[in-house]
């Protein structure tokens, strides 16, 4: 994997394969359409960045600081996203769908607190202890994925998917999950919220 010094401010269709941005600082730069192949961007921070219909294919992006930078159609595909905040992210004034794609992706310690995600898709990943609360997730896809320790209050799950999801604890009373889809075993889960015994 090799250092690279970025040029231009504005760049598209472009393809990065391999490069090294840990620890880099990089500000003011918009992506247009372009591929980020085994990149890492380890602890890097990414200021008033954009990303626009981009994706990433098996990179590193745990800990990367995302300050004013905006994503806009965005897939992430076999990442590690750990230890992130997206809050910090510019998110558009007015509320879009399907902003954001994770597959089979690590996307541990993060936080989406209060971000609309709706149509989010977030499937086959590991995403422990992963902050939801106050976030919309309506409609979003959660196929297959664990949700071990995430914290779910006051969250908008309205119509999503969490077939074969694991390890999520849901309190039906706190969250809204009208028309959502729960896979058995784990859909169980939803019960332990309630003031009731379970027997076999």
């Amino acid at each position: 994997m090799s250092k690279t010094t970025l040029e231009a401010s504005e760049y598209s269709g472009a393809v990065f394969e391999k490069i090294d941005w840990s620890g880099a600082d990089l500000q003011g730069i918009s992506f247009y359409e372009c591929r980020f192949v085994k990149c890492s961007f380890t602890d890097a921070t990414l200021s008033q960045c954009r990303f626009d219909n981009c994706r990433f294919e098996g990179c590193n992006l745990s800990l990367a600081k995302l300050r004013g930078s905006s994503l806009r159609e965005v897939s992430f595909s076999s990442c590690k996203l750990v230890g992130i905040d997206w809050t910090a992210a510019r998110w558009p004034s007015v509320a879009l769908s399907g902003q954001l794609r994770f597959e089979e992706c690590l996307l541990n310690s993060s936080s989406f607190f209060g971000l609309f995600l709706q149509e989010l898709k977030m499937e086959a990943c590991q995403a422990h202890d992963v902050d939801f609360t106050e976030a919309d997730c309506g409609h979003a896809s959660f196929l297959q994925t664990d949700f071990s320790g995430a914290t779910f209050h006051q969250s908008k799950l309205v119509k999503a998917d969490f077939s074969d999801a694991t390890n999520y604890v849901i309190d039906v009373r706190t969250n809204k999950i009208n028309g959502a889809r729960f896979s058995l075993p784990d859909a169980v889960n939803l019960l332990r919220s309630l003031d009731i015994e379970i027997v076999d």
